[in-house]
């Protein structure tokens, strides 16, 4: 199975996606927050670095529910360049 490359924009929403996990993890350990949720230290490093740019849905929330973030924050945070520039309106 060949796997399509991610677009830019992809790679851009996955660097943002880490950078709002790390913040909400503030000074807690990154082993503590990776032993909580069940997964490799180095799991959590690559997510938080960009490196996984599309983890699992499961994954980011189980990491959403350890450091109390709703996932809506996470979709407002890393939704499409254009939408974090204007405000949603519903």
């Amino acid at each position: 199975m060949v796997r399509v490359p991610l677009t830019p924009e992809e790679r851009e929403r996955g660097r943002r996606l880490g950078e709002v996990l790390r913040d909400a993890r503030g000074t807690r350990a990154m082993t503590s927050v990776a032993a909580s949720v069940g997964m490799p230290v180095e799991t959590l490093r690559k997510i938080e670095s960009g490196r996984v740019p599309t983890p699992a849905f499961f994954t980011v929330a189980a990491l959403a529910a350890e450091l109390c973030l709703p996932l809506d924050a996470l979709v407002d945070a890393c939704g499409p360049a254009d939408d974090l520039e204007e405000p949603r309106t519903a």
